[in-house]
């Protein structure tokens, strides 16, 4: 074609690509008369009145649905990875609803019963309860934590623990296999079994037959710090522990560092530096605790208490000896300290 004409109730348009030649006017079609203007009352006003507001609408439901569609995606990268401090305050009233959502198995009384062959093989005790030895059906051997009756009275700590460890996958990092909860008294966690027991055992002042040399503390030391530093930064939930020491750091068969006990963590979002005092209260075990968690005039409570805590232990297990025993910080208020005495034959520096 060699151009184009438009016409319209009150247009002509024309474009060519040769000029236009002055005495041949262009053939102009008879322009075609008005379309009548429609009136609000008859068939036709009403039919585009309705097109109108039909578009309207539809307009307006669009534009909302990019509004909303944008909002969720930006608090989506928004909190991506976070996890709310606590999750079963805010919408889930019990213990029951909180652990349906949680990944580990769940096992029954009897069924924990079974497994430990009655509570026979007993591991060891801690603070907020008692360790047993046992097994898996498939004879995977496991450890069986049985909280205290007089402990953890609400289900806080039980499900801190569960919470935090189901959350993590890290070599220095104990693993959670499962669970028991029936009634009030009968709460258990279930572990991995680590064969070589707690640090606690080869630090210094707990026997001579338990002795490890300076390479293999050194790798211990290594890990646990691999390990906390994965807590912090590395896996999908901030969490500080809040009780690290010899005793709640088991070793595997080949004394590969595991950090264990996670009832006094806490968890926040990733970008959270900062934890409230008053939220965190004074916890941890005296010799280990750091001194802005339990008075508020040193500075603010961050997973630097950890790294404090985690120093203290790398100097007993390195040769100081502490003369207090281990117990419970249960939240009074008030400071306590340890005194380290290094042994002569100690390297220093």
């Amino acid at each position: 074609m060699d151009g184009v004409r438009l016409n319209g109730p009150n247009c002509y348009l024309r474009y060519e690509f040769m000029a236009f030649i002055p005495s041949m006017p262009p053939s102009m079609v008879p322009l075609l008369p008005p379309a009548p203007v429609s009136e609000p009352g008859t068939p036709s006003g009403r039919k585009k009145a309705r097109t109108y507001i039909l578009a309207g609408t539809l307009s307006a439901l669009a534009l909302l649905c990019l509004i909303l569609l944008g909002a969720f995606l930006y608090y989506k990268k928004k909190l991506h990875g976070s996890l709310p401090p606590m999750p079963w305050k805010r919408d889930t009233p019990t213990i029951e609803s909180f652990l349906r959502r949680q990944h580990p198995r769940r096992y029954s009384y009897s069924q924990v019963k079974q497994m430990t062959k009655s509570f026979s093989h007993r591991l060891g005790q801690g603070g907020n309860g008692v360790v047993y030895k046992g097994s898996l059906p498939d004879g995977c051997e496991i450890a069986v934590k049985m909280l205290k009756d007089n402990k953890d009275v609400d289900g806080e700590d039980f499900m801190t623990e569960v919470a935090s460890i189901s959350r993590t996958s890290h070599v220095n990092v104990v693993t959670l296999l499962g669970f028991c909860l029936q009634g009030r008294s009968k709460r258990g966690l279930i572990y991995e079994f680590m064969p070589n027991g707690s640090l606690e055992r080869y630090t210094s002042g707990r026997g001579t037959e338990h002795s490890l040399g300076w390479e293999t503390l050194f790798d211990i030391a290594v890990g646990i710090a691999r390990g906390l530093e994965y807590l912090h930064r590395g896996c999908n939930a901030h969490i500080v522990h809040f009780d690290i020491k010899p005793h709640n750091i088991l070793l595997d068969q080949d004394l590969q560092p595991k950090i264990s006990d996670f009832g006094l963590a806490k968890l926040s979002s990733q970008k959270e530096s900062t934890i409230a005092v008053s939220i965190a209260g004074a916890r941890g075990t005296i010799g280990y605790i750091a001194p802005e968690v339990f008075s508020r005039g040193v500075g603010a409570v961050t997973s630097k208490s950890d790294v404090y805590s985690y120093g203290m232990m790398v100097l007993e297990i390195s040769g100081a000896r502490r003369n207090i025993h281990d117990d419970d910080f249960a939240g009074s208020g008030t400071s306590s300290s340890s005194k380290l005495q290094l042994p002569p034959h100690t390297p220093r520096g």
